[in-house]
């Protein structure tokens, strides 16, 4: 969400950020809608002091007995209890205009982002590792978990319907392996708190990160529950409760940074990708993924940026995966990202010669979700203000079980386990069909 005040003050910077974003300027439409809320508010405010006033004017009018005066001022007083609920109308409808404009507005990229209108503008800032090398012809995962008979999509399809899975013996065990390991990593060597949440969030949630309402077509919606009057949605991403967990409330900055994560199932509805990875589970309904969530000060948000992409690296480097990590332009970020890496992992059964696919996107948001959120701290000042947010995949178990499966799939067919996970394998080395 944007500061309205901020693009009152510099309207010209905040439509060349626009610009860049390959959107047309909106400073001047939401100027206008601010300033009849201003107008409405001064004149609601108005009627108000004219009401408290001229109450006060009665009390005095009937102490001289001055009745002509009285009864003009009741009448005055009895006319503004008529119109003045109507003016409060007018200035929640100016309001409500204004939040629904800025609430549909993306956030704004640092200047560093670069410029693109889509992937192809994407700029690699490193990789890892290089390709393997195979004396065989290499398979997809798909191909290799069916003749295990370890991943059945016929299986899913009967019970759910198109793009969900169902893993069986050992690939379901590394799936579950994989995000322990995750869970281990963040918590015990990064510092991360590991969280627990809810797979249900409200809309006030869903909100807050930006979920809602311009992206309500790609979410699961689960009606109601009892009569609270809003709606519950099953979560997109860890994100969602992570972000909120600090919603509607002032941190103590000697607090920060925060730092959650948690490996839970993620439902997205995918209404944007008809036709896109219809085979196998590079795009699913249903996942498994570790988020990892950052709340700390503006003055340290661009190096806690830095911190978590290290930190979701760590765990394709102790996989033994290649990847690459790619600075998305401006017209390939999110809607809440003020700038993002993408992670991607080489994938070798992805296509004649392989092919990267993004396994971890990190973003730092700014006071985006903060200011939809109204999450804020205090620091020495004694002055609230708003906190910055940060997300990242610390990794998707599901793409890193495919990474897994294809970079260390064997001649025969088995699957060779990296040396990280063989511990939560129980010292098993090689998946094969029994």
């Amino acid at each position: 969400m944007h500061d309205i005040k901020s693009i009152r003050d510099n309207p010209e910077a905040f439509d060349a950020a626009l610009k860049r974003r390959g959107l047309a300027a909106m400073s001047s439409s939401l100027l206008a809608i601010d300033e009849a809320r201003r107008t409405a508010i001064l004149a609601s405010e108005q009627a108000q002091a004219r009401r408290n006033a001229a109450s006060k004017e009665i009390g005095e009018a009937k102490k001289t007995k001055d009745e002509a005066r009285a009864n003009a001022l009741m009448a005055e007083v009895a006319e503004l209890k008529t119109t003045m609920p109507e003016m409060e109308a007018a200035v929640k409808a100016a309001e409500d205009q204004l939040r629904t404009e800025l609430a549909g507005i993306p956030n704004l990229p640092l200047d560093d982002v670069p410029e693109g209108t889509d992937e192809h503008g994407n700029v690699e800032r490193h990789h890892f590792g290089a390709k393997r090398n195979y004396a065989f012809t290499t398979k997809p995962h798909y191909e290799i978990g069916e003749a295990m008979g370890f991943m059945d999509f016929e299986a899913a399809a009967k019970l759910s319907g198109a793009r969900f899975v169902v893993l069986k013996k050992g690939l379901a065990r590394l799936e579950r392996a994989i995000g322990q390991f995750m869970l281990d990593l963040h918590t015990n060597e990064h510092g991360y708190t590991e969280v627990n949440p809810p797979l249900l969030v409200r809309d006030d949630a869903m909100f807050g990160t930006a979920q809602l309402p311009k992206f309500r077509d790609d979410q699961f919606a689960a009606g109601a529950l009892g009569n609270e009057g809003q709606g519950y949605w099953l979560i997109p991403t860890a994100e969602v409760p992570l972000t909120n967990l600090v919603r509607e409330s002032i941190l103590d900055e000697k607090e920060l940074p925060l730092r959650f994560t948690a490996l839970t199932p993620c439902f997205r509805a995918e209404a944007g990708a008809a036709g896109r990875d219809t085979r196998g589970m590079i795009r699913q309904h249903q996942f498994t993924k570790v988020e990892l969530v950052s709340v700390t000060t503006p003055e340290e948000s661009r190096n806690e940026h830095e911190r978590m992409l290290s930190c979701a690296e760590e765990v394709l480097k102790k996989l033994g995966l290649h990847y690459r990590v790619m600075t998305l332009c401006t017209g390939d970020m999110g809607f809440a990202a003020q700038k993002t890496y993408d992670i991607e992992v080489w994938m070798p059964g992805q296509g004649e010669g392989g092919a990267y696919r993004e396994i971890s996107s990190c973003s730092v948001c700014g006071d985006f979700q903060a200011r939809r959120m109204d999450a804020r701290s205090r620091g020495p000042d004694g002055k609230p203000r708003f906190v910055h947010t940060l997300n990242g995949s610390g990794t998707a178990v599901g793409r890193a079980l495919i990474a897994v499966i294809e970079n260390y799939q064997q001649e025969d067919g088995s699957i060779a386990v990296p040396d990280v996970l063989q511990p939560y394998m129980g010292g098993l080395k090689v998946i094969q069909a029994n």
